[in-house]
Protein backbone atom coordinates (compact mmCIF):
# COMPACT_ATOMS: atom_id res chain seq x y z
CA UNK A 1 0.00 0.00 0.00
CA UNK A 2 1.40 2.98 -0.79
CA UNK A 3 1.79 6.45 1.49
CA UNK A 4 -0.52 9.15 1.03
CA UNK A 5 3.11 11.26 1.27
CA UNK A 6 4.54 9.54 -1.35
CA UNK A 7 1.65 9.60 -3.55
CA UNK A 8 1.23 13.26 -3.26
CA UNK A 9 5.20 13.98 -4.33
CA UNK A 10 4.71 11.57 -7.12
CA UNK A 11 1.38 13.84 -8.61
CA UNK A 12 4.09 17.19 -7.66
CA UNK A 13 1.22 18.15 -5.11
CA UNK A 14 2.04 21.48 -2.93
CA UNK A 15 0.37 22.61 -0.63
CA UNK A 16 -0.03 26.77 -0.23
CA UNK A 17 -1.82 27.06 2.88
CA UNK A 18 -1.16 30.62 4.10
CA UNK A 19 -1.15 31.85 0.80
CA UNK A 20 -4.64 30.67 0.04
CA UNK A 21 -6.62 32.27 2.78
CA UNK A 22 -4.51 35.54 1.83
CA UNK A 23 -6.24 35.06 -1.23
CA UNK A 24 -9.43 34.31 -0.15
CA UNK A 25 -10.90 37.80 -0.01
CA UNK A 26 -14.65 38.74 1.31
CA UNK A 27 -17.00 41.33 1.41
CA UNK A 28 -20.13 41.54 3.35
CA UNK A 29 -22.64 44.16 4.63
CA UNK A 30 -22.91 44.21 8.20
CA UNK A 31 -26.33 45.67 9.13
CA UNK A 32 -27.13 47.34 12.96
CA UNK A 33 -29.91 46.99 14.95
CA UNK A 34 -32.54 49.77 13.43
CA UNK A 35 -31.76 53.29 15.12
CA UNK A 36 -28.60 52.94 16.41
CA UNK A 37 -27.32 54.98 13.26
CA UNK A 38 -25.26 57.19 15.83
CA UNK A 39 -23.09 54.07 17.25
CA UNK A 40 -22.91 53.17 13.60
CA UNK A 41 -20.24 55.64 13.00
CA UNK A 42 -18.17 54.87 16.30
CA UNK A 43 -18.28 51.19 14.48
CA UNK A 44 -17.04 52.39 11.76
CA UNK A 45 -13.85 54.37 13.28
CA UNK A 46 -13.13 51.27 15.53
CA UNK A 47 -13.55 48.45 12.28
CA UNK A 48 -10.77 51.18 10.38
CA UNK A 49 -8.32 50.61 13.67
CA UNK A 50 -8.26 47.02 12.95
CA UNK A 51 -5.43 45.71 10.86
CA UNK A 52 -6.18 43.56 7.50
CA UNK A 53 -9.58 45.28 7.51
CA UNK A 54 -11.07 47.68 5.46
CA UNK A 55 -14.84 49.42 6.44
CA UNK A 56 -16.42 52.06 4.72
CA UNK A 57 -20.25 53.57 5.33
CA UNK A 58 -22.79 51.56 2.45
CA UNK A 59 -25.94 53.31 0.78
CA UNK A 60 -27.72 52.70 4.01
CA UNK A 61 -27.53 54.68 7.34
CA UNK A 62 -27.88 51.15 9.50
CA UNK A 63 -24.79 49.16 7.22
CA UNK A 64 -21.28 48.95 6.85
CA UNK A 65 -19.46 47.42 3.88
CA UNK A 66 -16.61 45.29 5.16
CA UNK A 67 -13.91 43.77 3.28
CA UNK A 68 -11.16 41.43 5.24
CA UNK A 69 -9.36 38.45 3.99
CA UNK A 70 -9.72 34.84 5.63
CA UNK A 71 -6.17 34.67 6.48
CA UNK A 72 -6.57 37.22 9.57
CA UNK A 73 -10.56 37.30 9.97
CA UNK A 74 -14.03 36.29 9.41
CA UNK A 75 -17.06 37.90 9.98
CA UNK A 76 -17.84 35.76 12.97
CA UNK A 77 -15.09 36.85 14.88
CA UNK A 78 -15.79 40.85 13.64
CA UNK A 79 -19.36 40.22 15.08
CA UNK A 80 -18.68 39.10 18.50
CA UNK A 81 -15.76 42.00 18.46
CA UNK A 82 -18.66 44.16 18.27
CA UNK A 83 -21.02 42.60 20.63
CA UNK A 84 -18.21 43.05 23.20
CA UNK A 85 -17.67 46.81 22.70
CA UNK A 86 -21.21 47.16 22.89
CA UNK A 87 -22.47 47.69 19.51
CA UNK A 88 -25.62 46.20 18.69
CA UNK A 89 -26.80 43.83 14.93
CA UNK A 90 -29.95 43.53 13.05
CA UNK A 91 -31.24 40.83 15.31
CA UNK A 92 -34.42 40.38 12.60
CA UNK A 93 -34.84 36.50 10.90
CA UNK A 94 -33.22 37.19 7.40
CA UNK A 95 -30.08 38.91 8.62
CA UNK A 96 -29.47 36.15 11.00
CA UNK A 97 -29.64 33.63 8.52
CA UNK A 98 -27.58 35.53 6.04
CA UNK A 99 -25.01 35.85 9.06
CA UNK A 100 -25.52 31.90 9.86
CA UNK A 101 -24.79 30.93 5.81
CA UNK A 102 -21.96 33.60 5.55
CA UNK A 103 -20.45 32.15 8.85
CA UNK A 104 -20.67 28.46 7.49
CA UNK A 105 -19.32 29.38 4.36
CA UNK A 106 -16.53 31.10 5.63
CA UNK A 107 -15.56 28.21 8.23
CA UNK A 108 -15.69 25.64 5.35
CA UNK A 109 -13.78 27.85 3.19
CA UNK A 110 -10.89 27.69 5.72
CA UNK A 111 -11.04 24.01 6.65
CA UNK A 112 -10.79 23.29 3.04
CA UNK A 113 -7.69 25.38 2.34
CA UNK A 114 -6.07 23.88 5.03
CA UNK A 115 -7.03 20.35 4.14
CA UNK A 116 -4.52 18.07 2.16
CA UNK A 117 -5.24 18.10 -1.40
CA UNK A 118 -6.84 15.25 -2.63
CA UNK A 119 -5.70 13.02 -6.13
CA UNK A 120 -8.04 13.46 -7.80
CA UNK A 121 -7.49 13.52 -11.71
CA UNK A 122 -4.36 12.11 -11.97
CA UNK A 123 -4.37 9.53 -9.21
CA UNK A 124 -3.89 7.21 -11.73
CA UNK A 125 -0.57 8.77 -12.34
CA UNK A 126 0.85 7.84 -9.62
CA UNK A 127 0.16 4.68 -9.37
CA UNK A 128 1.98 4.40 -13.17
CA UNK A 129 4.99 5.87 -11.94
CA UNK A 130 5.18 4.25 -9.10
CA UNK A 131 4.95 0.40 -11.38
CA UNK A 132 7.79 1.74 -13.78
CA UNK A 133 10.23 2.19 -10.62
CA UNK A 134 9.82 -1.48 -10.02
CA UNK A 135 11.82 -4.12 -12.01
CA UNK A 136 9.25 -6.00 -12.94
CA UNK A 137 7.46 -3.68 -15.17
CA UNK A 138 6.75 -3.11 -18.64
CA UNK A 139 11.07 -2.88 -18.86
CA UNK A 140 12.32 -5.78 -20.67
CA UNK A 141 15.78 -5.72 -21.01
CA UNK A 142 16.37 -8.93 -22.77
CA UNK A 143 17.05 -7.47 -26.93
CA UNK A 144 14.32 -7.76 -29.29
CA UNK A 145 16.30 -10.49 -31.16
CA UNK A 146 16.24 -12.97 -28.12
CA UNK A 147 12.73 -12.46 -27.34
CA UNK A 148 11.32 -13.80 -30.34
CA UNK A 149 10.53 -17.93 -30.53
CA UNK A 150 12.33 -20.17 -32.78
Amino acid sequence: MMRRETAYKLAGRKHLHDDVLALMECEHLLRFAPGTEARVAQALEWLRGQPHLMAEPSSQADTLRLVYDLAHHSLLQIEQALVEQGFALDDSLISRLKRSLTHFAEETRRRNATAPQRLIKQSNQVYVQAWEQHPHGDHDETPPELRVDK
